[in-house]
């Protein structure tokens, strides 16, 4: 044992120290000045709006993406002692890449993902030739699946470098497939490998975060309301506080409002006040001269209804209760007033092909009420299912005229007082949730007095509607509330298009010093922007040249680096063309910004074509030699442009009027001067 401990403890290691000073030079360049501007730049405003929400557990939704960027930012936030408590609401009114990872938003962190997964992959596939189903091999399987997880957990476009993946890897299993030398089980084994690895742990991971997310942000919050009622009442507060101990089932008698399922323009509730409908419009058509029925978008008592039973004319609920099931025929009583909810045949203020919503006003004339409405619960489990509080999801069906209690979402005038329009709408065979409602607030009625009524409190058994809400519901609601949510799309002074960003012709001015010339911009460096479309250029040009040749036999360089050229390209073009085309498809607002995850595709191809015309193209020594010359020119060129524009890269300079205008090197680039 002691002559163990006498024998020296060898380590060898193997250091890249091209790789280490890379990462030194990147490192300095990224956290130089780090805290300076010591104010909220650009979209900071609104992440940091939601790291602050992260801190206080409030609930928020954001429709730019999935919430793991956020989490992240905010997890950042918690290492620092960072409590959440700060006003982001003022905003100072490569260089690009340098200047987007020194900020707290989310394309570094797409970017790092990206590529780690892209490593990750290539890394696999080396493993693949000389030691399948290794340590190795399955750790670097494994991180490509976590890493295109995270990448589309931070932001949607990670999913185009997930697809990207996904093709290489199905190409490579087809091969494999096709591989006379393997057994049908160790086949089986390398399918079934790469579709858990690939496929299921990224779903799994994806739903993590959103179960993460919904439990850490567990109290009511700024966004509440363009949820569903059922997701609002599972949060601590906000609605929760109003529907806690209410009754689940709905009965004969029951006080309820009831809320507009889909939300849009804005949430809003069924309402009914003492005013009428015009007689005559403004484009001369008549109306019943009821009273208005409207949907509201606030709280309000004319928002109360009461479930009555035709048969019978109390409003109020017996003892035992007798709920309300799918299919029965109601009357809806407007709690405040008091009239029927009624339609009839006469045209909708702002929509004529549909019918009008009153409530009915007896004057003695020929039109006699038609208010009877059957209660059709669209996501019952049976036809005998009870109307519940929240959870039911209810249309009304005129029983007269067959006609579907409806949100148009049009404005009424300033005599409805802006209010949207409800109408009836003739049942099809199809639904929209325009034309569903669940009931948000309710209480059983006691007193068969108006006066009464009205000051009516409840106090029935307690119910605690959040535990019926699983996470699958939660994550599916809020999901597609991100994927749909759009918020008015307006022209942003720094908005650009993709072909813009090709050449560079835009840039973002992120922040500006209330008192000096000092700025920030999001502006690229111009001679690695061009080098990078070069080198593709001049990849797809040899990669042609080379095809070409090869169906006449003709093989310009060896096989192994024919597979190396070929891959280098699928990944790079590949990840460049997939992270940039499908912005021309988008009808959105767009930034610069948006381009950065598929410059580092042509980033890192540069360096790819560069080898290979040192190695492949470069006959002589001589060549070699100029070639390599001819490199470090380029690496001192790219060196000099980021140094000319590093004072607006970090802001840490106030600039002369001269000097800022001898940085405008095109006519397209905003950079801010100051006018004395």
């Amino acid at each position: 044992m002691l002559v163990f401990l006498k024998r020296p403890v060898l380590v060898t290691a193997e250091i890249n120290l091209n790789l280490v000073a890379l990462m030194v030079v990147a490192l300095l360049s990224r956290l130089w000045k780090l805290s300076y501007p010591r104010a909220v730049v650009f979209d900071e405003v609104y992440y940091g709006q939601f790291v602050s929400l992260y801190m206080k557990q409030i609930f928020f939704v954001d429709g730019s993406g999935p919430p793991l960027g956020h989490m992240l930012l905010a997890f950042g936030g918690y290492l620092g002692g960072f409590d959440g408590n700060f006003l982001w609401n003022r905003i100072g009114a490569e260089n690009s890449l340098i200047t987007q990872s020194r900020l707290m938003l989310l394309e570094s962190l797409l970017i790092f993902f990206n590529l780690l997964a892209v490593l990750s992959y290539l890394k696999f596939s080396s493993c693949q030739k000389y030691s399948s189903f290794s340590v190795s091999w399955w750790v670097w399987l494994i991180l490509t699946g976590v890493s295109c997880s995270c990448a589309v957990g931070i932001k949607y476009m990670g999913l185009f470098t997930y697809i990207l993946l996904l093709t290489i890897a199905s190409v490579h299993a087809w091969h494999l497939i096709g591989d006379q030398a393997l057994s049908n089980a160790c086949v089986f084994c390398h399918l079934l490998a790469r579709g858990v690895a690939l496929l299921v742990i990224p779903v799994v991971m994806y739903l993590s975060f959103f179960y993460i997310h919904l439990m850490v942000l567990y109290r009511s919050g700024p966004h509440d309301q363009i949820m569903s009622s059922a997701f609002q009442a599972s949060l601590e507060g906000g609605l929760a506080r109003i529907t806690q101990g209410q009754p689940l089932e709905v009965a004969y008698g029951s006080q309820i409002t009831l809320r507009n399922v889909l939300g849009k323009p804005v949430p809003c509730w069924l309402h009914s006040h003492k005013n009428t409908y015009p007689i005559r419009y403004e484009n001369g058509r008549g109306s019943s001269h009821q009273q208005q029925v409207t949907c509201y978008p606030f709280k309000d008592v004319n928002n109360w209804w009461i479930v009555k039973d035709p048969g019978k004319h109390q409003l109020v609920v017996s003892n035992p209760p007798r709920p309300v099931r799918h299919g029965d025929i109601v009357q809806l009583v407007h709690g405040i007033t008091t009239r029927f909810l009624n339609t009839h045949d006469v045209a909708a203020p702002l929509s004529p092909h549909s019918q009008e919503i009153s409530c009915y006003i007896d004057y003695n004339i020929s039109m006699p009420a038609q208010n009877l409405w059957r209660v059709d619960i669209v996501n019952r489990e049976s036809h005998s299912d009870i109307w519940k509080t929240i959870l039911s999801e209810v249309r009304f069906v005129h029983v007269n005229t067959s006609a579907v209690l409806k949100l148009s979402g049009a404005s009424l005038p300033d005599w409805g007082y802006r209010q949207l329009e409800i109408i009836g709408e003739k049942l099809s065979k199809g639904y929209h949730q325009s034309m569903v409602w669940n009931v948000e607030e309710h209480r059983y009625g006691k007193s068969q007095e108006q006066k009464e009524r009205e000051l009516e409190l409840h106090s029935p058994t307690q119910i605690d509607i959040s535990k019926n809400l699983s996470f699958m519901a939660r994550f599916t609601e809020l999901q597609w509330k991100m994927l749909t949510l759009r918020s008015e799309e307006t022209e942003h002074k720094y908005s650009s298009s993709p072909l813009e960003w090709l050449t560079l012709e835009t840039n973002i001015a992120y922040w500006l010093h209330p008192r000096t010339s000092a700025q920030i911009h999001l502006l690229g460096n111009a001679l690695t922007w061009s080098s990078a479309n070069i080198a593709t250029l001049a990849y797809v040009l040899l990669f042609f040249w080379y095809l070409l040749r090869r169906r006449r036999n003709v093989c310009d360089i060896p096989e192994d680096s024919w597979s190396l050229w070929v891959l280098a390209g699928t990944v790079c073009c590949g990840g460049w063309a997939v992270n940039y085309l499908p912005f021309f498809m988008m009808e959105k607002t767009l930034f610069l910004y948006h381009y950065l995850p598929a410059l580092t595709f042509q980033i890192i191809l540069l360096p790819i074509v560069l080898q290979h015309v040192s190695e492949h193209l470069c006959r002589s020594q001589l060549q070699k030699n100029i070639f390599n010359s001819l490199i470090v020119v380029w690496f001192s060129s790219v060196y000099m442009v980021y140094h000319t524009f590093s004072p607006i890269t970090y802001g840490d300079q106030s600039l002369s009027t001269n000097e800022l205008k001898a940085l405008r090197w095109k006519s397209s680039w905003d950079i801010l001067i100051r006018k004395h």
